[in-house]
């Protein structure tokens, strides 16, 4: 199957989150931007749930990274979301641990996290 929409959610990998932790948030991102996506491009998140929900997960290493992805979703006026944790459990109350951005087209997602690693 040919995709013609994806999500992207970049985690912080200087916080060694455990795998479940990191599954929670990347789901917390997963879900948030989707919500935003519904409510300001409801065609792109229709046809991204049409096509099978694409992500992506892929690296950053600091809460700076993540605001800089912020921003060039936000001029390439991209919904995303950015995921503070509530500090329940290993990490302080809000630490910023993930950006998801989408679901959109994949070339425009691409344009600005295409250079990023595979988590």
């Amino acid at each position: 199957m040919s995709f013609k929409y994806k999500q992207v959610i970049a985690v912080r990998t200087d916080l060694k989150m455990s795998k479940g932790k990191t599954a929670v948030q990347v789901a917390h991102g997963s879900i948030s931007a989707y919500v935003k996506t519904k409510k300001y491009y409801p065609d792109w998140a229709d046809n991204w749930l049409r096509e099978g929900q694409k992500k992506i997960t892929v690296k950053v290493s600091s809460q700076e990274d993540i605001h800089k992805l912020a921003e060039l979703a936000r001029k390439s006026d991209l919904p995303y979301a950015i995921i503070n944790d509530a500090g329940l459990t290993q990490l302080p109350p809000g630490t910023t641990t993930v950006i998801s951005i989408g679901p959109s087209r994949q070339e425009l997602i691409d344009k600005i996290s295409a250079d990023l690693s595979l988590l």
